[in-house]
């Protein structure tokens, strides 16, 4: 793996808290990524409520421009969930999608969707996963969609067949009477691959699996089963949420261990899907299921999500779809949520992941850690690749401990030589730094505790930017220079 040289000159770096020291290296360390994808952050939005989501809330598309314009990609997106599991295809009807719910906020039972429901994904700038049926067991009502989806959408990048089927019952229609098992699953996927795409006279066009977690069904199971239909297949696709309603803590969310332990699963089934010459993709992830509970809306979850983009792609996942709910009824939206008090900052806070991760070709590499660094004390080194003017590196100091007071550590730089470790000493005057702040882990945009990201907050209801940007400067003395971080906060460094 190459890296082009970067505009400083590298000789080593060390970082201290505390009394306590990591060393960041001048070459790729083992454990680094590859490279990785133009747009490796992206966004899901259920399918019931994806019209809503982009003709009515004003929000939406102000938000995936910010993202766009931080990264130069429009952020991928995918149309599915649970209720795509529970629509039907209507080609006569004039409505992009019909149902009826008992009170406001609450998801269809049933729904019909129409053609402009594929006209209007064929309208995004972006990529688009798109989630069709599986569970009612109507496979040509499916293949018309999906031969809709794929003349109308240029920007199709790939068809779901079922949402979650790890959670399919013997009484649902797909299982005909049989009990739902991982071997009659994967038997459909297959069979259903097949008739699709043979209807298609496409390959690499089916995001497969896409299973909650890895257990009952996994994708090692499902990549030994694909055979000769594997060519069907795009992507293998997981979900992830770390938290489960009943037992939410915002602490364990942020921990840095605690993501590192909760993903340890997926690494192989992102091996599986390599094993297949596949990127593997959560296509549906965020922070807690059920819409998120008290945890989902604060500013931990926000710095939670960047640690957690960061260790899924160097563990070699291609790309996260953060998922946005029924509006108005899902805390962990960071689009609406409810509609008076958009909790804009998460979108944008996933915008900080992919602004430290692009644009462009990047590879992220990770320093080696001793045994006395504290472990919610992260830093992340991106290496920006075929930047113009010159490729650059940038560091992401992400203090992630849950304090709800600030507390403030110092992360002096010192450049010592030690074995065969080089450390980076800083030829620049001086270096700029972009900080992620709040006053608390638990705060909220919706009680009054705006987060910051380099001065600007982001106005609820329209996502657009408020405010002047601040661009922290730090001078560079004897090739070292000094940070503070807070314990719940994040700082994105320019070298």
């Amino acid at each position: 793996m190459a890296f082009f040289p970067i505009s400083v000159s590298l000789l080593g770096l060390v970082a201290s808290a505390s009394g306590l020291t990591f060393d960041i290296p001048t070459s790729p360390p083992p454990n680094s990524s590859g490279q990785l994808s133009a747009a490796p952050v992206g966004v899901s939005l259920e399918f019931f409520t994806f019209p809503e989501y982009i003709q009515d809330v004003k929000s939406t598309m102000t938000c995936l421009e910010n993202l766009k314009d931080l990264t130069g990609t429009w952020p991928p997106m995918r149309i599915g969930g649970t209720t795509q599991d529970r629509a039907t295809y209507d080609s006569s009807s004039t409505e992009a999608v019909t149902y009826t719910v008992a009170s406001p906020g609450a998801a269809p039972e049933t729904l019909t969707y129409g053609p402009s429901f594929i006209s209007l994904a064929a309208t995004y700038a972006g990529e688009v996963i798109i989630g069709l049926n599986r569970r009612l067991d109507d496979i040509t009502n499916t293949i018309s969609a999906a031969i809709l989806a794929q003349s109308k959408m240029k920007n199709l990048y790939s068809i779901e067949l079922g949402n979650e089927p790890n959670f399919f019952v013997d009484s649902d229609p797909i299982a005909n009477g049989a009990s739902w098992t991982a071997a009659a699953d994967e038997a459909s996927q297959v069979s259903w691959q097949d008739a699709v795409c043979g209807n298609l006279s496409a390959t690499d066009i089916i995001s497969a699996g896409v299973y909650f977690g890895t257990s009952p069904m996994s994708l090692v199971g499902l990549t030994a089963r694909e055979g000769e239909a594997n060519d069907y297949v795009k992507d293998y696709c997981s979900h992830n949420y770390p938290q489960s309603s009943g037992s939410y803590n915002l602490a364990t969310l942020m921990g840095h261990s605690d993501i590192a332990t909760q993903i340890k699963p997926y690494a192989a089934e992102i091996s599986a899907a390599a094993g297949k010459r596949k990127p593997h993709i959560f296509g549906e992830t965020n922070s807690a299921t059920q819409g998120g509970g008290g945890i989902s809306p604060t500013f931990g979850a926000a710095l939670w999500i960047l640690d957690y983009v960061m260790q899924t792609v160097l563990m070699g996942t291609d790309a996260l779809y953060f998922h946005q709910g029924t509006i108005g009824n899902c805390k962990l939206s960071g689009i609406s949520y409810p509609s008076h008090h958009n909790l804009t900052l998460k979108a944008n806070t996933v915008g900080g992941a992919a602004t430290i991760l692009g644009p462009l070709i990047t590879v992220l590499t990770s320093p080696p850690w001793r045994s006395r660094t504290p472990t919610r004390l992260r830093l992340w080194i991106a290496k920006i690749q075929h930047t113009q003017p010159t490729p650059s590196t940038r560091l992401a100091l992400l203090f992630g401990s849950f304090y709800t007071t600030p507390t403030t550590i110092s992360l002096p730089a010192e450049c010592v030589r030690r074995r065969h470790t080089h450390c980076l000493r800083l030829s620049s005057p001086s270096v700029t730094a972009k900080r992620l702040t709040a006053p608390y882990a638990t705060s909220r945009v919706d009680q009054g505790q705006n987060p910051t990201v380099a001065g600007q907050t982001f106005v609820n209801g329209t996502c657009t930017i408020q405010g002047t940007e601040s661009v922290e400067t730090v001078p560079v003395s004897g090739g070292k220079a000094t940070f503070t971080v807070a314990a719940s906060e994040a700082l994105l460094v320019y070298l």
